[in-house]
């Protein structure tokens, strides 16, 4: 199936290298970095995850910075060794706990067993944690430094409230117990969503769409039986109905899903019911639903834009963004950017007075305004000015010629869905068996931009 499979660093350095077939030249981890790295087809933009260099297909995945990549030379479906490559990355993360660079080099002996089980000539045989467990015996290596090698990982970004999780507790690798024997009784659920909404330039929302997913990560021994109940007016399919038949109606308060899967090991007998998740989870992370919404909901941020002309040679760009959300929650990592006129020769900045954590540049290579804010806290609303100055006096609509402005961020223990996990019930096995159970939710920016 696939010739080559090698996980490269952001620098192109080759961490993991195997050649199953040696039906491709060496050298292709070099020529595939190049292509990536100076991709110029539609003049911007990331390479595709498939493409062809001299008969080579190349398929790739970028996880946590890291670019898991196969080779083949032989007509196989995309989507497969798409697939297969992000299914190898999150045994790695089972593994090792935490996946970067440093875990991966510390561990390679491990990670070459691993990968001499999951691919054999090629072909591929097991992709589940639970099972490798039977073939793989090397122990991981203990990256005691994760929280400070992936300060942007998940692990890091659940720290907001009252009741705070221990900081590397996600990082754990499911096969391995703490040091002296132990073993802390815990499981994790996530629910991760990805917005995408698209405002008109008189701030209406055009489009709006949720692609989320509820992560489990069990720490728990003899995978017990698990209930997981969600809101009891979630319906599935347009018009509110129900998974199993389409008669239902819900209110104007209903999580309303456009569609949704589960994982294997969900039993829905009783989903149609109480919307109860039943499971018995195996080691290792995985999605128990994957869902998808187009319902209105409200965005958790407002953006709006002006430009207006300065005279003949320069212009003012005016953006301001403002967190709709509860002042109890703080977005982080937020970056706004927005295409300026090609012509544009340079551009000053002035932000709010006051302004703490917010940075500004002016990209000249491919001519973008970037602005980051390392927090923005809920209900208030930040601003920023950029006069731009151009050579010559500019023929064209200064607007039109603009893009649109784009916004990235990640907000913690916000859900834009109110999609909830309303408790989670852990089958005991003793009076005194009463693991940690950690429920959280993310919100992060998909596709979030704004005409002008």
């Amino acid at each position: 199936m696939i010739s080559q499979f090698f996980v490269l660093s952001q620098r192109g350095d080759s961490i993991v290298f195997r050649d199953y077939r040696g039906e491709v030249q060496k050298g292709s981890s070099e020529i595939f970095f190049r292509k990536v790295k100076f991709w110029k087809e539609d003049e911007e933009g990331e390479a595709p995850p498939v493409f062809n260099v001299d008969g080579v297909n190349y398929f790739h995945v970028k996880v946590v910075g890291l670019l898991f990549v196969a080779t083949t030379r032989i007509n196989v479906s995309p989507s497969l060794i798409l697939e297969l490559l992000q299914r190898i990355a999150r045994v790695i993360k089972d593994y090792l706990g935490t996946l970067n660079e440093d875990s991966l080099r510390k561990n390679f002996v491990l990670v070459y067993e691993l990968l001499d089980e999951v691919i054999d000539f090629g072909y591929v045989q097991r992709t589940s944690t639970e099972m490798l467990k039977s073939y793989v015996y090397n122990e991981p290596v203990v990256v005691l430094d994760a929280a400070r090698l992936s300060p942007h990982g998940r692990a890091a970004i659940f720290t907001q409230g009252t009741k705070r999780m221990p900081g590397t507790a996600v990082t754990k690798s499911v096969v391995a117990n703490d040091p002296g024997g132990r073993k802390r009784e815990e499981i994790f659920v996530d629910i991760i969503e990805k917005i995408s909404v698209t405002f008109s330039s008189s701030g209406y929302i055009l489009t709006s769409e949720i692609d989320g997913t509820i992560l489990m990560k069990s720490y728990l021994t003899g995978n017990p039986e698990i209930r997981l109940a969600l809101n009891e007016d979630l319906s599935i399919g347009r018009g509110g109905r129900s998974i199993y038949d389409y008669g239902n109606s819900s209110g104007s308060g209903a999580v309303i899903q456009d569609d949704c899967n589960f994982h294997e090991s969900v039993h829905l007998d009783s989903f149609d019911l109480d919307r109860t998740l039943h499971l018995v989870p195996s080691d290792g992370e995985f999605p128990v639903m994957n869902y998808r919404m187009t319902q209105e909901f409200k965005p958790p941020f407002h953006i709006n834009t002006l430009i207006e002309e300065a005279g003949a040679l320069r212009a003012e760009v005016i953006i301001k963004v403002r967190a709709e959300f509860s002042s109890s929650i703080i977005a982080n990592t937020i970056i706004i950017q927005m295409p300026l006129p090609k012509y544009t020769t340079r551009v000053s900045f002035e932000l709010e007075p006051g302004a703490v954590g917010q940075t500004t540049d002016f990209k000249e290579a491919n001519k973008r305004l970037e602005w980051g804010l390392k927090k923005i806290v809920g209900g208030f609303e930040h601003t920023l000015r950029a006069k731009l100055t151009f050579p010559q006096e500019s023929h064209g609509n200064i607007a039109r010629e603009s893009g649109l402005v784009s916004m990235t961020f990640t907000i913690p223990m916000y859900n834009a869905s109110r999609l909830q996990v309303k408790y989670l019930q852990i089958a005991k096995k003793s009076k005194t068996y009463n693991p940690y159970r950690w429920v959280r939710y993310v919100t992060q920016s998909n596709s979030y931009v704004a005409r002008i």
